[in-house]
């Protein structure tokens, strides 16, 4: 992995840092209403920052789990569900309620980070989605593509991660 290109990204106060391997799978704003009550969840913590985008949507780069992982601090993370039930984790770090990543008790191959914990030039934001869920009253730019739920386009991205896993690439 050390050959890939690294990207970094901690939280407000730095005790918490991730690193990510590789480019990103792909990076998307999301306006699900899970989305929108994990950000509540978390914003509602003492002293956290904003999740959400100014527009309600939540920003997210997902990588590979296989090429992401934690750096320093990992003792300083806490996952919280929105229901005991629920396979998706929003991990937050403890040391100042910065919101840092998604990732999945089972299931899904990638985990989801915050673009706004990342460092350095953002990968471009490719895709809006779950815009169905999003309040009314707001308006969109058009800068990428927008869809009620998950295009076609993104769900070839992370199926061709997949298989990128599966072959060792």
């Amino acid at each position: 992995m050390t050959s890939l290109p690294i990207s970094t990204a901690s939280c407000a106060c730095g005790r918490v840092q991730l690193k990510a391997f590789g480019a990103p799978i792909v990076s998307a704003v999301c306006y699900c209403g899970d989305c929108r009550k994990g950000a509540d969840q978390i914003e509602a913590l003492p002293n956290a920052g904003a999740v959400r985008d100014a527009d309600s949507g939540t920003s997210y780069s997902l990588y590979r789990k296989d090429r992401f992982e934690c750096a320093e601090g990992a003792e300083l993370l806490k996952p919280y569900k929105l229901k005991d039930s629920s396979p998706t984790n929003r991990v937050v770090a403890t040391c100042c309620n910065s919101a840092m990543f998604v990732n999945f008790d089972r299931g899904p191959h990638w985990v989801s980070a915050y673009r706004a914990r990342l460092h350095g030039e953002l990968p471009p934001l490719q895709y809006r989605i779950c815009t169905k869920s999003k309040p009314e009253g707001v308006v969109l730019p058009n800068d990428v593509p927008s869809s009620g739920s998950f295009p076609p386009g993104l769900i070839f991205k992370i199926l061709a991660a997949r298989i990128a896993m599966a072959f060792g690439r």
